[in-house]
């Protein structure tokens, strides 16, 4: 009797211990979907002794700011997409499962998202991939699913990529067309070349076809001439809005119009020929390296690289100011009512990070710089 209670004693005891273990191992086996990337200190110094409230920290090369409801959607270069929402604080990041291969060498990677009104969170996306040994990049559109967001369609193909140059944004506009920046990919001519993706800013319906009033028959083209676009924004009016890398300074905001010429590499800066637009503003000698834009109040609100903070140009008064430094390279900038929200990229090989980078940041904007 002895040994049966001592044999039922040690069964109890292996029972015990096998679902602790498997409890720890549930937990080893989780997916980056239950990561923690809630700061431990929220406040943030912002210029102008406002405070800056961090939503979250320890990103991965981080590149766009979409939103849906109260949730925030980041895609990181390296193929993932990180969700944070607002009130909870809850995040989530989670793999894209791709047709083709990620490629994340120099400036490529996994760049612009844009989540699609009235879906069960789906979004257009594009990244670089390289096949038969060159560089290319691709829009598609993805869904989100359980452990992972899915490539669903693939609306444009064999857009010209590179170590540089990439572009990368992609924005709704306000006509419910699909805007896309595309670099020159390191080929300056090819930006003059309309039989060319490379250089341009393109415009899409959502299912990939082209919209009859595009500016080149048979063609995405919307726009030509550029170097190395990386903004997108509109008006409340409808006036679209680009930045884009110049070269040796001369960082540019354009004022873009369908069909319109914007000069590279014939001209930059307060440089003029004919059949060309030059920008309304320009750096001049300064570089700011200008990535992803927001229209707000008469005001562009402009992510800056190499600038490293928010800085903002006053279309009216036609005056730069800065908003934000302290952070390193700022890479996009989202605004929803009175608050603007941007993330770092100090992990992208150029910058310095801290400890706890890349970051997320809310702002709230003082009546002057808001309005």
């Amino acid at each position: 009797m002895k040994i049966m209670r001592s044999f039922r004693k040690c069964l109890s005891c292996l029972s015990l211990w096998t679902f602790f273990m498997l409890l720890f191992l549930a937990g080893c086996s989780e997916n980056e979907d239950s990561i923690d990337l809630s700061p431990k200190e929220k406040e943030q110094p912002v210029v102008g002794n406002q405070k800056g409230l961090q939503l979250a920290e320890k990103l991965k090369v981080p590149w766009s700011i979409t939103k849906m409801d109260d949730t925030f959607y980041i895609s990181e270069r390296h193929g993932t997409i990180t969700s944070i929402h607002e009130q909870t604080g809850k995040t989530q990041r989670l793999p894209i499962n791709l047709r083709k291969p990620l490629f994340t060498g120099g400036e490529g990677g996994f760049l612009g998202i844009e989540l699609i009104p009235n879906t069960d969170l789906e979004a257009f996306a594009y990244h670089t991939y390289e096949e038969d040994g060159k560089v290319w990049n691709r829009v598609i559109r993805i869904v989100k699913e359980s452990r992972a967001w899915k490539e669903k369609d693939v609306l444009l193909e064999k857009i010209p990529g590179a170590q540089i140059h990439n572009g990368g944004r992609i924005k709704i506009g306000l006509d419910q067309k699909l805007y896309i920046t595309v670099g020159d990919a390191a080929v300056p001519e090819a930006a003059q070349d309309t039989k060319s993706l490379s250089g341009k800013i393109l415009r899409l319906e959502f299912d990939g076809s082209l919209p009859e009033d595009n500016p080149f028959k048979g063609s995405p083209i919307y726009s030509y001439g550029h170097r190395n676009p990386q903004g997108l924004t509109w008006s409340e009016n409808g006036q679209l809005y680009a930045t884009e890398h110049g070269q040796n300074a001369h960082d540019e905001i354009n004022m873009i119009t369908k069909g319109e010429n914007y000069g590279w590499p014939d001209i930059q800066g307060d440089e003029q020929k004919a059949g060309m637009k030059s920008p309304i503003f320009h750096t001049s000698e300064h570089t700011w390296a200008p990535s992803g834009i927001s229209y707000h109040y008469g005001k562009i609100f402009i992510s800056s690289l190499r600038g490293e903070g928010v800085r903002v140009y006053d279309l009216n008064l036609k005056k730069t100011s800065l908003l934000t430094e302290g952070y390193g390279r700022i890479r996009d900038v989202f605004i929803e009512n009175e608050f603007l929200y941007f993330i770092t990229n100090n992990t992208d090989g150029r910058g310095k990070p801290t400890e706890n980078d890349d970051r997320f940041i809310k702002v709230e904007m003082k009546s002057n710089d808001a309005q």
